[in-house]
């Protein structure tokens, strides 16, 4: 699938102070509360612009806009997505996720419970296929709720992103455009090239710039989860009842729609 070239952003990345890939380790926060928004990529120059001051960028072999590429792991009966689907407050989401530039594949294993947080555990593979002989099974059986024999891969996703850290090294934030998925099983594909998925991953309820930059650009907090839009988008036997209001608004925002 052809992705939009979001060049003009290359600009604005320049003014951001670096931070390595080994600076950003110490900012993995691991268990974390995530706050997801969704806007247009048409406010990301004004965006991007305003937290200058306040944030530095992740920097790997020279790009600051990286790609990555991700498979989600779900039962025959996508519980997982079903878990979301039904509201259920206490989740989980098992993925393999490349990091193109860094070159390093993860199995990945996140948890969200009842208050909010999120706890991600992973290990490092070499490819899907591989994952077996590379000590998947005792990682998912003292991580997951499911062995690896019960999943199998249900969507792909790709999307290019921007990572950014605050100077204070307490939270992180993500930007992610370009975002691309394709069902394994009906082979059906959708993309949001004119959607930006932003994510703030903090370890606390401290104050944070990003929040009230957002807040002063109309752009509001949303529970959003990719691997259950893409498979809305592009699976039409899934229920979807939950996910119709953020469909909604992604699709207005897609079709350039004020809101």
């Amino acid at each position: 699938m052809e992705l939009m070239h979001l060049d003009y952003l290359n600009p604005l990345l320049t003014h951001f102070e670096p931070v390595s890939l080994e600076e950003m380790n110490a900012v993995r926060l691991m268990n974390r509360i995530d706050t997801k928004y969704t806007t247009s990529i048409d406010l990301l120059p004004a965006i991007l612009l305003s937290l200058q001051k306040d944030y530095r960028i992740q920097e790997i072999t020279c790009r600051r806009n990286m790609p990555y590429e991700t498979t989600y792991l779900d039962t025959e009966g996508r519980e997982m997505f079903m878990a979301h689907q039904n509201g259920r407050t206490v989740r989980e989401k098992i993925r393999v996720r490349t990091y193109k530039d860094s070159g390093l594949t993860f199995l990945e294993v996140k948890n969200k419970n009842n208050k909010g947080r999120t706890d991600k555990k992973r290990i490092l593979v070499s490819s899907l296929l591989n994952m077996q002989e590379e000590g998947a099974e005792d990682f998912l059986q003292k991580y997951a709720w499911y062995s690896l024999s019960q999943l199998s891969g249900k969507l792909q996703n790709s999307f290019n992103r921007i990572t950014l850290v605050n100077k204070q090294m307490t939270e992180r934030l993500t930007i992610d455009t370009n975002v691309c998925f394709q069902d394994l099983l009906t082979g059906q594909q959708a993309a949001m090239d004119q959607v930006a998925i932003i994510e703030l991953k903090r370890d606390g309820n401290h104050f944070s710039p990003v929040k009230e930059i957002l807040h002063q650009m109309h752009v509001l907090p949303v529970s959003i989860s990719k691997y259950c839009l893409g498979s809305v988008l592009t699976n039409p036997a899934l229920k979807y009842n939950r996910f119709k209001p953020r469909i909604r608004k992604i699709e207005q925002i897609q079709n350039q729609i004020i809101i």
